[in-house]
């Protein structure tokens, strides 16, 4: 694999990067290495020039929860990651089972059969994909080795204030010092953070597509920290348990409102925007489940600063944006829809100034299992092992 040959090999046929630019730069296939995604703030571990050989090691992964939605989009999104390998697979209910017996579409995956989490291994594992469903994970992360990288899933480490977690979730925080140890992962804003994390909390999907717009302009000062609406809408796969409100006949050919003034996510999202706004942020959220199994969109109805115009939001996202690989504002009266992100790990957004004067209306799509759950995950463990954050990310979006 040290050869150019080797290299050239690794860029067209898996999406792999070269170890440096010196020995591509007369390569004739050097225009089909797709770019790494680089902020103007990322660290230097994400430019190619520091991608060095050993990075091309395989790192051995370890999936929790593997029968659910978010585990088995994890899986999916290994299949081409080459440096990542499943090792370890566990859904206590599915013990036994193969992936393929569970998912079908999975069924030519090479894996290892699925068992109980507590008859789990961990020796032969060095990262760990914890998508159990919250309540369940303090415990369970708690008891993995401290050598683990982990990305978990839940919203058990999301809440930095362990007393608000009780209070929205109903049950008192049983791995407080974990909670102090772990970093939010909102990739395109924390990268630092998340690059030196152990433990990492992935971001939920609705505070995903919500904070990805409003925080940089929360720090610019560009927008009020009052009067802030949130109209959210969803696919029905956030979880896969089942639930008479998620049956067919009771989604199908409607809207379904739920979780009104008192859905999870609210303290999540007021957090993000209160740090980046540094003071309180609270928000009027409503989500709503569509008849569609993937999805999301945010649309958001902001209060602009005085003398902030709609073209001030618009530039300041266009140039705060401007290298990421994931994040897309597009041209000014394009209207994002959810259909154009489908299976991908990009969020599209735009701004658009309201009929009421100082306001304006913010739309941001994203796909609820990739960037709002599994792909974040993979984008952030990515950052963790020292390898460019968009390795196995780079599926174009499925349409139609």
């Amino acid at each position: 694999m040290g050869s150019l040959s080797s290299l050239n090999s690794i860029c067209i046929d898996r999406g792999r990067f070269p170890k440096c630019l010196d020995e591509i730069k007369n390569s004739k296939v050097k225009k089909l290495c797709l770019r790494a995604s680089v902020a103007t703030s990322a660290p230097k571990s994400l430019q190619f020039e520091e991608f060095k050989a050993q990075k091309f090691e395989k790192f051995r992964i370890g999936v929790l929860g593997a029968s659910g939605y978010t585990g088995s989009e994890i899986i999916r999104l290994l299949a081409n990651h080459p440096n990542f390998q499943i090792t370890l697979m566990t859904a206590d209910r599915k013990a036994g089972q193969s992936i393929g017996s569970v998912f079908p579409h999975l069924v030519k995956q090479d894996l290892p059969d699925m068992i109980a989490v507590k008859d789990a291994d961990f020796s032969n594992v060095d990262a760990v994909f914890c998508c159990l469903p919250h309540g369940t994970t303090q415990e369970i992360i708690k008891g993995l080795p401290s050598s683990l990288k982990i990305v978990d899933l839940s919203a058990d480490f999301r809440l930095r204030d362990v007393g608000e977690y009780e209070e929205w979730y109903g049950q008192p925080h049983s791995a407080q010092e974990l909670q102090k140890e772990a970093v939010y992962g909102l990739t395109e804003i924390s990268r630092t953070e998340i690059q030196s994390a152990r433990l990492v909390a992935n971001p939920g999907c609705y505070p995903t597509s919500i904070q990805l717009p409003l925080i940089p302009l929360m720090k610019a000062n560009l927008i009020e920290v009052k009067n802030i609406i949130v109209d959210s809408k969803s696919g029905v796969s956030g979880g896969r348990g089942a639930k008479e409100a998620n049956l067919y006949t009771e989604i199908a050919e409607g809207i379904h409102s739920y979780g009104v003034t008192r859905h999870r996510h609210v303290p999540e999202i007021e957090q993000g925007l209160s740090e980046a706004a540094k003071s309180k942020v609270t928000v009027s959220f409503t989500p709503h489940l569509m008849p569609m199994s993937r999805g999301m969109q945010s649309t958001i109805y902001v209060e602009m600063a005085p003398g902030a115009s709609t073209e001030d939001l618009y530039q300041h996202l266009r140039n705060f944006y401007e290298k990421e690989e994931f994040v897309v504002l597009l041209k000014k009266n394009e209207i994002p829809h959810t259909r154009h992100v489908r299976g991908s790990n990009y969020c599209l957004m735009n701004v658009f100034p309201d009929r009421i004067p100082g306001r304006a209306i913010i739309i941001s799509v994203i796909d609820n299992l990739v960037k709002g759950a599994s792909g974040q995950a993979l984008q952030n463990l990515n950052l963790m092992m020292g390898i460019p954050e968009n390795t196995g990310l780079l599926s174009i979006p499925l349409f139609p």
